[in-house]
């Protein structure tokens, strides 16, 4: 099974990944999930503005096999949406990590980082959650 974990995100168990620019954290799904859902054909993604804390749900993924929440791996602001997904939520399969982020939060506390896994750690966890 190929996992791609890039090594400059935090991960959270739920499979979401968090990249961090400055005071924004770039929200999207992990190769793994992807991987689980299948062919992705639907994404719906909150309104700009809207205030999330962590572990509230931001949006859903629709695949051809089921539908996923998606959750937020930190507080604040959606600062930004993926709006290319609406026509385009393949891109989920075919890059979750660079196309397909899918929202950008203003975060209120960054030190909510420090609770989201190492690449090594989320590595971890995907090896023992395919058993």
């Amino acid at each position: 099974m190929n996992n791609n974990v890039p090594s400059n995100l935090k991960y959270t168990k739920d499979h979401e990944w968090a990249r961090v620019e400055g005071k924004i954290a770039a929200i999207g799904i992990t190769d793994f999930a992807q991987d689980q859902l299948g062919d992705v054909v639907y994404v719906e993604l909150p309104a700009v503005g809207k205030e999330l804390k962590v572990r509230d749900e931001f949006g859903v993924v629709e695949s051809v096999k089921s539908v996923s929440s998606l959750y937020s791996p930190v507080s604040g602001k959606v600062a930004e949406v993926n709006a290319a997904l609406n026509d385009q939520p393949q891109l989920v399969n075919s890059a979750p990590y660079d196309q397909a982020w899918m929202i950008k939060i203003e975060m209120a506390n960054p030190t909510e980082l420090d609770s989201l896994l190492s690449p090594a750690d989320y590595t971890k966890h995907i090896a023992a959650s395919a058993h």
